[in-house]
């Protein structure tokens, strides 16, 4: 018996309705992205793996999809390696390239690359998939798309404004009630010299960036595995738990971090940005316990969460001031973010708020009677689609019956009937199919029916 198909663990087939609902949510942060100024481009799916190593944490390496080397794959390695097992060593000689991780990577690569061909700022949007070897589970898939919108080429944090307003406007067409929040990396490097760890930034950054997700003493005991000294960790508390107002919060850390010259740029940074925010829909919360676990931030990080929805961040980003440099541009500022759509996807099926005509697709079904009454429905059928009325005509002349249950089945709100009696007068019978309403209209008047 041959084995039934199936697809691999954190991945998923999309059906007819569900590519509506995605492409509505596409289309939408590609409106927006629009609205202010940016274009798209698009990347290879796969890249060099020269690429993508080392650019997200050792963490995010091993998360990395490796692509076996065509053809001879094991030419030149020898018994003994591959008695071995998967070493970083033979993975590297059997791998050359990787599928992307992300899109900002590949987004930096396309900026050194194309140079030349570019008119700084550059503000590029990107709307593909990528792929991580993660453990798959609610809300995290291993094949996922990202809705990217970036700025190089600048310093002004008006680009980390906009972006912001670029948040705020796509969840409000969306209708999610969304709290965004906002830290800096300097605030966070300032943190790490104030409890005189400075050398341990990263490690603290990824730590406690899993607050949320394992809780204090889980996030605590991480610490202390990578070295962090237990006076380091009782300094860490209070920040950590630091409430109040955005206000409040900026004016106890001005305090803290005094002595901090890098702490007290990424505060006044973060104060900029919130200063030019004061008419957003969207909850904005400065969170100083958010890192961003990427390496590659630099000031301020950007996270969004769904406040009606039990589901992890659904947009993220942040400024990277030397990512270019990685591929011999230094110097080159940028800043983005990341709309993850299929956490989106997941709460507007949770929340219910698809607009009703995105799950519609055809809108009026042509019966078919036979050969005489589908030459009557075809240039009715063309001039139809030419208004933007989407319809089809069944392509069978079968029972009446199933061609009903065919409008049915996929939800049709109307349905055109040609027969004789209407061929003779140059009418169409038109068919509501949620009020079971009938009448006989002219081919004209359909149009006007189907969208009053």
């Amino acid at each position: 018996m041959a084995q039934k198909p199936s697809i691999p663990k954190g991945t998923r087939d999309f059906g007819p309705a569900e590519m509506a609902r995605r492409n509505y949510i596409f289309n939408t942060i590609r409106e927006v992205y629009s609205l202010y100024g940016f274009e798209q481009i698009e990347t290879p799916a796969m890249e060099n793996l020269s690429t993508l190593m080392g650019k997200y944490g050792e963490e995010g390496d091993k998360l990395l999809f490796k692509i076996l080397n065509s053809g001879d794959f094991l030419r030149g390695i020898t018994p003994d390696e591959l008695a071995q097992g998967a070493t970083g060593h033979l993975a590297a000689q059997l791998c050359e390239k990787g599928l992307r991780y992300d899109l900002t990577v590949p987004f930096a690569r396309y900026v050194v690359q194309h140079r030349e061909e570019l008119t700084l700022p550059f503000r590029r949007y990107q709307i593909q998939p990528v792929w991580r070897a993660d453990r798959p589970q609610k809300g995290r898939y291993r094949e996922f798309y990202q809705c990217d919108a970036d700025v190089v080429g600048s310093d002004s944090l008006l680009c980390e404004v906009e972006l912001m307003q670029i948040i705020d406007e796509v969840f409000r067409r969306f209708g999610i009630r969304v709290c965004i929040k906002i830290n800096n990396r300097k605030i966070l490097s300032g943190i790490a010299e104030m409890i005189g760890e400075a050398d341990k930034i990263v490690d603290i950054t990824v730590a406690i960036d899993k607050l949320d997700k394992i809780g204090l003493d889980a996030v605590n005991e991480e610490l202390r595995e990578d070295g962090i000294s237990d006076e380091a960790i009782r300094k860490l508390q209070p920040i950590i738990n630091l409430s109040g107002t955005n206000a409040e919060k900026i004016a106890t850390m001005r305090e803290v971090l005094a002595g901090s010259e890098v702490g007290q740029k990424g505060i006044g940074e973060v104060e900029y940005v919130l200063s030019k925010l004061t008419n957003l829909n969207s909850e904005l919360q400065l969170d100083l316990t958010l890192a961003r676990g990427l390496n590659y931030y630099t000031g301020c990080i950007f996270e969004v969460k769904a406040l009606d929805v039990e589901i992890g961040s659904i947009t993220g980003g942040g400024r990277y001031d030397n990512l270019t440099g990685i591929f011999g541009m230094p110097g080159l500022s940028g800043v983005g973010i990341s709309f993850g759509a299929d956490r989106i996807y997941d709460v507007l099926n949770q929340l219910d708020l698809y607009p009703e005509a995105v799950t519609t697709a055809t809108q009026v079904l042509f019966i078919n009677f036979g050969e005489k009454e589908t030459d009557y429905s075809l240039p009715i059928i063309a001039n139809l689609r030419k208004q933007g009325i989407r319809c089809e005509i069944y392509p069978d002349s079968s029972k009446m019956k199933k061609q009903m249950q065919y409008a049915n089945q996929k939800a049709i709100p109307f349905v055109a009937m040609t027969g004789e009696t209407e061929m003779e007068a140059g009418k169409v019978m038109l068919k509501n199919m949620t009020t079971g309403e009938q009448k006989l209209v002219s081919p004209e008047e359909i149009a006007a029916s189907v969208n009053p």
